[in-house]
């Protein structure tokens, strides 16, 4: 059966990122994955964690959120208690974009991922790891050209992409459309050097055969792969970022 929006079973979505999309954060991406539309901003804080202190080294956490009309009904802002789902994603995305980074060479700093959901159509945890791993490269690009961290900081790339069978077919980079009727489905995060950070799936509505699982994993690595290059394409045409820290207005 095609798929709803016309892409062969192994085809990503269109992926478009645009850097610096906003003027304040120290590193700011819009990511598009089809018509799901993630902003993933960084800042940089001086200070780790109460349980890092004395060691020398940063920390990276994330935050997730879906604004309300970023679904087909609106989704109610979390005010105080976050959901069990908000959580679950929130710590997939620092995991994933911690494994990028050598933080011994962060120094006593932290990261702090915010990825906002603008429009949701399936991905979008992927999406906001795809694109909040350029947003954290632009923030350490900063660092580094001031001079407060080695170009060491910066690991390997991670890129994320979801799979799953529909209608039996294995498919790669599911939208709502398909993700809502998967019968097996996948988030999958991967380094640039073709490793494993995290793989979750779960089967949603049969069980599914080794053989299915190597296809699904197969598909995820050449999405992968293509991921990776558009962030490097990206990278290698971000436009000149003011240094870091900022000057202050009125500064002589």
């Amino acid at each position: 059966m095609p798929r709803p929006d016309g892409r062969s079973s192994d085809a990503l979505r269109p992926v478009r990122f645009r850097l610096g999309f906003t003027e304040y954060a120290e590193g700011s991406v819009w990511i598009e994955a089809g018509r799901t539309w993630v902003l993933c901003n960084v800042t940089v804080e001086e200070g780790v964690p109460p349980w890092l202190k004395g060691q020398g080294r940063g920390w990276l956490t994330a935050e997730y959120a879906m604004l309300p009309r970023s679904t087909h009904t609106r989704t109610p802002r979390e005010a105080g208690l976050q959901s069990g789902r908000t959580k679950e994603i929130q710590r997939l995305i620092g995991r994933s974009l911690r494994a990028a980074l050598n933080l011994e060479h962060l120094g006593e700093r932290t990261l702090i991922v915010d990825c906002d959901v603008i429009q949701a159509d399936g991905g979008t945890r992927t999406a906001a790891i795809t694109g909040g791993y350029v947003a954290v490269v632009l923030a350490l690009r900063r660092l580094i050209a001031a001079g407060l961290v080695p170009p060491e900081v910066l690991r390997t790339p991670v890129a994320a992409v979801s799979v799953g069978i529909v209608e039996g077919e294995p498919r790669l980079d599911l939208c709502y459309a398909e993700d809502s009727v998967a019968e097996v489905d996948f988030n999958v995060v991967m380094t640039g050097d073709g490793r494993f950070v995290e793989i979750q799936g779960t089967a949603e509505g049969r069980p599914f055969t080794a053989e299915e699982f190597a296809a699904l994993m197969e598909l995820a690595r050449k999405g992968i792969a293509a991921l990776l290059e558009a962030q490097a394409r990206a990278l290698a045409e971000a436009p000149e970022l003011p240094p870091w820290p900022p000057e202050q207005e009125g500064a002589q």
